[in-house]
């Protein structure tokens, strides 16, 4: 079914939601100007391989005609079509199909488990584990117990992170002491929807399949990762009360009842954004075998 969207409704659209994304995308060409890192935010630009300027384009998804948009003709993925400008299905190529795929499957899989929630972040603390100062991820940023006092924590805990992507930043010494060692080849069979990680990481799969996604899904799910990453880094072992982030102390019991709360609070969130993004896969799976015939 497609939905026409007049000029003025899309733009309308189209403004909102570079209203929506500007306080962190100017923020961070700031700080870039500036020669500032920031611990916290910076990672949803750099970790993220999502340039700021795609962030900020709208995009209207699948099976949408925006009139009075000749514009878009200069983006690519669009064409002219009868009423307006869309998305063009045949510009969904072989190696998008791909990453939707595999999207569908890792989200699929994720949804059909129960959050676990007894990580306790500590897969940052791992990250530090048995450095030296100048080998910390953030460098500048100083270690809220001390590097002895961090490697106590980790030895004295029950390390459980089943997130690649997180383990692969490991120390080596921190590696055995996981209770699982995830690969990219186990991803799908590991994830499950009380990780942080893998919350954050529907940002990724929505931008992955721009401009396809449509942009109020992808902010969404931005905005879950900038919520998440700070939960992510007040439970980490640095000390960022400097930067206005108050520690999640994991190394207290009180400290580790917080983080649950707020971990199975970004689990129920992150459920209807991983459900929004298993069916804009689906639909375009479809869309895009209907392209080929």
């Amino acid at each position: 079914m497609t939905v026409v969207l007049s000029e003025a409704e899309w733009r309308a659209r189209r403004d909102a939601h570079l209203a929506r994304v500007s306080p962190w995308t100017q923020g961070h060409r700031e700080r870039r100007i500036k020669g500032l890192k920031h611990p916290v935010l910076d990672f949803l630009f750099t970790y993220y391989s999502f340039r700021p300027s795609r962030l900020e384009r709208w995009h209207p998804g699948p099976d949408v005609v925006l009139q009075g948009a000749d514009e878009y003709l200069e983006w690519a993925g669009y064409s002219a079509v009868e009423h307006g400008v869309a998305l063009d299905p045949v510009t969904f190529t072989d190696a998008r199909r791909r990453t939707a795929e595999f999207v569908l499957a890792l989200l699929t899989a994720t949804a059909s488990r129960p959050p676990r929630l007894g990580c306790f972040g500590l897969h940052e603390w791992a990250m530090v584990y048995r450095t030296t100062p100048e080998e910390v991820r953030h460098t500048g940023w100083s270690l809220r117990l001390g590097h002895d006092g961090t490697d106590g924590v980790v030895e004295d805990s029950r390390v459980a992170c089943s997130h690649f992507d997180a383990f692969r930043f490991f120390t080596e010494p921190a590696r055995p002491l996981n209770a699982v060692q995830p690969t990219r080849e186990s991803q799908v069979a590991l994830e499950q929807p009380g990780c942080l990680h893998a919350n954050m990481d529907l940002f990724k799969h929505s931008y992955k399949l721009a401009p396809f996604t449509p942009s109020d899904l992808l902010a969404d799910c931005f905005e879950l990762a900038v919520d998440v990453r700070e939960l992510d880094m007040r439970a980490s072992p640095y000390e960022l009360a400097e930067l206005g982030y108050a520690p999640v102390r994991i190394e207290t019991p009180e400290g580790r009842a917080e983080y649950v709360k707020a971990q199975a609070a970004f689990a129920e969130r992150a459920t209807p954004l991983r459900q929004a993004l298993i069916e804009l896969c689906q639909r375009l799976l479809r869309y895009s075998v209907g392209a080929d015939r």
